[in-house]
């Protein structure tokens, strides 16, 4: 009987490795994160940052557009904040997406590290982050003038990422 409790661990051990092993052989490696790619914006009903009606995410829309999914609360958002500022001063139309923030602290975020936005709305539900399929924030679509998503980006933009966005939108045609 004490054989039998001193090998309960391994036994147990070697149950989980099974187990993780035959999960492992049936999941589709092939996942993509960035499914949205080539698709339709979703529509998910979003509000403006300074409060009014709901719209339309693809209401956000006006020619080629990057959407930056962002909160104040995230670290990899600060990081990412200069190479925003810098597609704006290039003509880089990029709408702020507040993905389960509070206003006020994202007021806060954007007046101390600078407004990077055309237009800034809220996702206080997170329901459009949903609809978007996004993983985390910071996330930031490139998503041209009929409203189909050209290019994804997940995680903080560095400056090779955002000269990476800034040709693909610079090649998008204008209405």
């Amino acid at each position: 009987m004490k054989r039998w409790l001193a090998a309960a661990p391994l036994i147990a051990l070697a149950a989980l490795a099974v187990l993780f092993a035959g999960y492992a052989l049936k999941r589709d490696p092939e996942v993509k994160p960035d499914a949205l790619v080539g698709k339709p914006l979703p529509a998910a009903a979003i509000r403006p940052l300074a409060g009014g009606a709901e719209q339309p995410l693809t209401a956000t829309v006006d020619g080629p557009t990057l959407i930056n999914v962002f909160a104040s609360w995230c670290g990899p958002c600060r990081i990412e904040h200069p190479q925003l500022l810098r597609l704006k001063g290039e003509g880089v139309r990029v709408v702020g997406l507040a993905y389960k923030d509070k206003p006020q602290d994202t007021f806060a975020f954007l007046s101390e590290l600078g407004d990077p936005f055309v237009a800034t709305w809220s996702d206080l539900n997170g329901r459009a982050g949903i609809e978007l399929g996004i993983s985390g924030v910071p996330e930031t679509y490139l998503v041209d003038a009929s409203g189909e998503v050209v290019a994804k980006h997940t995680g903080p933009l560095t400056e090779g990422d955002a000269d990476e966005l800034l040709a693909k939108w610079r090649a998008l045609p204008r209405r």
